[in-house]
């Protein structure tokens, strides 16, 4: 039986949380446990996660509805408790507006990363895909700009962040004691997968690529409103895990590629 985790971090999200729990909720894998972990919201977030943990148990679907709302230090404070309330095999972040597109995204996962086939200890440390970027309707708008490499490491991030955060299934043993670095407010997620991937590397575990399109992800958030201070933090991410040369030299590719798209 192999367990799936996912936290949704929700605040003022009654506008967008539907698609997200309902994307779960059509899931045809039993196995799920779904951590809604709320920051004291004013609007109808929590009636809305408490009707839908209500609706998840009455459906005998076999997932497992836990919500939690109390006041927090922003979205990665938010992140770390639902990794610490987390159990199963596999953890990943589906914020609300984000989803999986399809009813089969969790079977998916397990036939093309060969979970079935393979014994637990040499599954994959990390699972990840490709993802389709929506609007705030849920509406397909493009594919994401960065495409999963066919081989993922850690050393991939240098050139960016390949991989969207929420295509990005992690191994819950693995990283129960990886928490987000707090000192970053808008790039901690990189930061944290990069030393995922890293953890997965001293163990000797692979990365497995499910060349299928297993998240939807809403264009907004904190990132694409602060982009300036995002990219500065980035800048200091990257310079922690590749040092300053390799950093300086991407960031002067990432400034001449910007200006590339927008001749062509």
């Amino acid at each position: 039986m192999i367990t799936f985790a996912i936290v949704t971090i929700t605040y003022n999200a009654a506008h967008c949380l539907k698609r997200t729990v309902d994307s779960v909720m059509q899931q045809t894998y039993p196995h799920i446990n779904h951590y809604i972990v709320d920051g004291k919201s004013k609007d109808d977030t929590v009636a809305m996660a408490l009707e839908y943990q209500k609706a998840s148990d009455l459906a005998a679907n076999g997932h497992k509805v836990v919500v939690k709302s109390e006041a927090d230090r922003g979205l990665y404070d938010a992140m770390n408790k639902g990794l610490s309330m987390a159990k199963g095999d596999y953890i990943v972040f589906l914020n609300a507006g984000d989803f999986l597109p399809s009813a089969d995204t969790i079977d998916t996962i397990i036939s093309q990363a060969h979970l079935d086939d393979i014994p637990s200890r040499q599954w994959p440390g990390v699972i990840y895909g490709d993802t389709d970027i929506v609007d705030d309707q849920g509406m397909f708008l493009h594919k994401r700009t960065h495409r999963p490499p066919k081989q993922l490491s850690w050393r991939s991030f240098s050139h960016g962040m390949l991989v969207c955060h929420q295509a990005f299934y992690a191994r819950l043993p693995m990283v129960a004691d990886i928490h987000y670095n707090l000192q970053y407010r808008y790039s901690a997620d990189v930061d944290w997968c990069i030393r995922v991937m890293k953890e997965a590397a001293r163990l000797r575990l692979p990365l497995a690529n499910t060349h299928s399109v297993i998240a939807c992800y809403t264009q907004e958030g904190q990132s694409t409103e602060h982009h300036r201070e995002s990219l500065q933090e980035r800048f200091h991410v990257m310079r922690e895990h590749y040092g300053l040369p390799l950093t300086l030299v991407m960031h002067a590719w990432f400034v001449i590629r910007g200006v590339l798209r927008k001749w062509l």
